[in-house]
């Protein structure tokens, strides 16, 4: 107690300045000062995450340092590397089209004038499908027409023309033949007047110049008339080729006339026809096409990956009704679109009876040879990892660890393993998408 006096009495009184008030503050002179002291668990947390951080990370890195995943067993797919037989194939999806197709275009554009037949009609070579009209083609026609009568009509003239001058030289080496002997009679007697002083020199050297000058003239129209005949047996040769040229161009002028009727070219049905009358076809427009009936290939789209393993006459089989049906790659298209080529395929020998145009059909083509070989399933972990590496689950089925592989073939169901597993093995075959950065996977039932 008088302790307590003691050590108030010596506490110093503070005394309020001059003019300084205390009212408006009730009670201020009884406040205290709270001591707020920082809670235990706000000190120790920052601790507590550190350790468990650390923990995690304990976790997480093995003592090798590999990134580890505990996974539950029933999210994944396992499979067991076997030995067996590899079968080489290649699964497609092939399209039944016609064996054989001849597409109808119009050579010359024109106006339906007429339909003879519809789509789906089985027709034969010649029968009448359409008819189309083309006026200005007409008119072309007939001025052509008249243009080669004009042009056959001047080289019979010619002709005639070149006829007449080889009768015309015939007749001057008539007359020239007939002259030299006239000349040739006269100067042999005016040479017998001569020997008996009857006749003066003069007029027999006259005659004599005569007759050298018609056998000279003789001379010169032999080599004119040669000279003739040959120009003009080359130009008769000009002219009946030309003029063969002219009704062949003439002849081509009718048949684009006689196209307008539009026929069918060969046997078979016909498909793609969706023409109305009054309607204009440009000229090479497609009309439609005529199929063979009863006679099919497959066609099929494959990836650009296989393009140098595929080639002609390679073997491919349908299975149909629990029957096997022999294929041969018959046509291989080198166009590459949207990262697939097509090919077309054959029937080596019968056909299913009950397939049809447009139809789907599932065809196995051999790659290559059925040899032994270690394989795994064909599954999803392919898509993520490409054969280059897997989860291997240990004996225990605790873990699964990454390992590095090499893989070769593949086909629907199986890949074909060259290195990096062995058989009895138990491999991860389910995706792979979470587990990209992922070394080591902790297997939890």
């Amino acid at each position: 107690m008088s302790v307590e006096l003691q050590s108030q009495q010596k506490k110093p009184i503070k005394m309020p300045s001059p003019g300084h008030t205390t009212q408006g503050r009730s009670g201020a002179a009884m406040d205290k000062k709270l001591n707020t002291k920082t809670p235990m668990w706000r000190k120790t947390l920052p601790w507590i995450i550190a350790i468990v951080m650390g923990v995690v990370g304990v976790l997480v890195f093995s003592k090798t340092g590999q990134r580890a995943l505990s996974v539950q067993s029933e999210r994944i797919s396992l499979a067991r590397v076997e030995q067996g037989i590899f079968e080489d194939f290649l699964p497609l999806r092939a399209r039944v089209t016609p064996a054989k197709t001849v597409f109808l275009d119009a050579i010359e554009g024109g106006r339906v004038e007429a339909l003879f037949v519809e789509d789906g009609t089985l027709l034969k070579a010649g029968d009448m499908i359409a008819r189309l009209s083309n006026t200005s083609l007409q008119l072309s026609v007939t001025s052509n027409e008249a243009m080669v009568a004009e042009q056959l009509n001047n080289m019979r003239s010619i002709e005639l023309q070149l006829e007449q001058n080889r009768l015309q030289h015939k007749r001057n080496l008539l007359d020239i033949n007939h002259q030299i002997r006239i000349f040739s009679r006269q100067l042999s007697h005016e040479q017998e007047l001569l020997a008996n002083n009857l006749i003066a020199k003069n007029q027999v050297d006259d005659t004599r110049d005569t007759l050298n000058w018609y056998k000279q003239t003789l001379a010169v129209s032999l080599e004119s008339q040669h000279t003739d005949e040959m120009m003009q047996q080359q130009q008769l040769q000009f002219l009946k080729s030309t003029g063969e040229q002219l009704e062949r161009a003439l002849e081509i002028s009718r048949q684009n006339l006689d196209n307008m009727n539009v026929k069918a070219p060969v046997d078979g049905k016909l498909s793609g026809f969706d023409v109305e009358i009054g309607q204009s076809i440009t000229r090479g427009g497609r009309l439609g096409q005529i199929d063979t009936p009863d006679d099919f290939k497959l066609s099929a789209f494959i990836d650009e990956f296989y393009l140098g393993r595929v080639d002609l006459e390679q073997s491919a089989s349908l299975i149909r009704n629990n029957e096997s049906y022999p294929l041969t790659i018959s046509k291989i298209y080198p166009q590459v679109r949207n990262g697939q080529f097509e090919v077309d395929l054959k029937f080596d020998h019968a056909r299913p009876a009950d397939i049809r145009r447009g139809q789907t059909l599932q065809v196995k083509l051999q790659l290559g040879d059925a040899e032994p070989a270690l394989m795994l399933p064909n599954a999803a972990f392919f898509q993520n990892t490409g054969g280059n590496w897997v989860f291997v689950v240990s004996q225990d089925g605790s873990e699964a660890s990454k390992r590095a592989i090499r893989s070769g073939r593949r086909n629907n169901q199986y890949i074909e393993i060259l290195s990096g597993l062995s058989a009895g093995e138990t491999v991860i075959v389910s995706s792979y998408g979470e587990y990209q950065d992922i070394e080591r996977l902790t297997l939890k039932n």
